[in-house]
């Protein structure tokens, strides 16, 4: 499994606090359905809204789970995380 960074947007069609807590409990039972679990998620000051870190069993379900968080009318960006010790040792060669 992988852990990837998806930064969330909330778009206009959220109109209160209430909707948008439903719609988190939603969205945690559709990301199952990939094997993809959140396993952090935070609530942001600044250019996006929220930020959730998922644990995927490859990139394609980490595509499929930000295209599911996207077709709530959240816009998505996502990015693969390397742990700075898994990167170290990619980069133990230069």
């Amino acid at each position: 499994m992988a852990e990837y960074l998806v930064q969330v947007t909330i778009d206009d069609h959220v109109q209160n606090a209430q909707e948008l807590a439903g719609l988190w409990g939603d969205l945690h039972e559709k990301l199952e359905e990939f094997d993809t679990e959140v396993v952090r998620s935070y609530a942001v000051l600044g250019d996006v809204d929220f930020v959730l870190i998922i644990d995927a069993p490859d990139r394609d379900a980490a595509a499929q789970a930000a295209i599911t968080i996207g077709s709530y009318g959240f816009s998505t960006e996502t990015k693969e995380l390397i742990p700075v010790e898994e990167f170290a040792d990619l980069v133990s060669d230069f």
